[in-house]
């Protein structure tokens, strides 16, 4: 049989959607690319389960190649802080007291070790209509249908160890420990909300803390941090910006 030519693989032209998304995202990249890099700790990466990533974004060491963000990503994020816009005003319309500024007109948040660990919360209930007990930290995370799901089954503390250790970190480092968080997860999906009160985890705030001054103590001595696993597959490694680097 002549092969002859295959038209049936022939590449689609982009399509009118295709291009007006492809101009969106070009200028969603350029502006991340324009966005100074933090030059701290952030209170909210504390609970991850590498301390060598976390000392590589400490000290803006470069991605992969292949690792920045995408257009895509990017406007995840995007939607991930309108749907926490939402959430405030669904909460204050409920009849919740929730500030997201202190009297200065700042955010909530902290600032340890000259600057070099910082955190910065979502809000503080002040006053609930149910009789939750306040003040209280407030912390909102939007998610995706599948890992909604693993949160409103099994606690933010086993399914997102990280949003945990956040949130005890927060608590302590604000003042917040005699009550318990509100964390609040929207389903991106679907629009549907869990509301979860979070105990003080005093352990596990000492934890990441303790992490932070190990990561910090690392970086002045020019000294790497071992990987938290020898497994190059590991499910970590391979989403990790820098996999390449770490396990050249």
């Amino acid at each position: 049989m002549d092969a002859g030519f295959d038209f049936n693989h022939r590449e689609k032209p982009p399509s009118f959607a295709d291009t007006v998304n492809a101009c969106i995202d070009t200028a969603l990249v350029a502006e991340q690319a324009e966005r100074p890099q933090r030059d701290y700790l952030g209170g909210s990466r504390l609970g991850d389960i590498c301390q060598r990533r976390l000392q590589y974004e400490y000290l803006k060491t470069p991605k992969d190649p292949s690792a920045g963000f995408s257009g895509q990503s990017l406007r995840i994020f995007a939607l991930g802080h309108v749907l926490e816009d939402l959430a405030i005003e669904w909460l204050r319309k409920a009849g919740f007291d929730l500030r997201t500024r202190n009297r200065h007109g700042d955010q909530f948040g902290f600032s340890v070790v000259g600057g070099r660990v910082q955190g910065h919360a979502d809000g503080v209930v002040v006053a609930a209509p149910n009789g939750m007990a306040v003040p209280a930290l407030w912390e909102c995370k939007s998610a995706n249908a599948k890992n909604w799901r693993e949160i409103a089954k099994h606690g933010v503390a086993k399914a997102k160890p990280v949003y945990a250790a956040q949130i005890a970190l927060y608590q302590a480092y604000l003042g917040l420990t005699e009550t318990p968080a509100l964390f609040t997860a929207i389903n991106k999906d679907t629009c549907e909300i869990w509301h979860e009160l979070v105990p003080f985890d005093a352990a596990l705030a000492q934890s990441a803390s303790d992490k932070a001054v190990t990561i910090l103590r690392a970086c002045d001595a020019g000294e790497i941090l071992p990987r938290h696993t020898a497994d190059p597959d590991h499910f970590e490694c391979r989403f990790c910006a820098w996999r390449e680097r770490c396990w050249a």
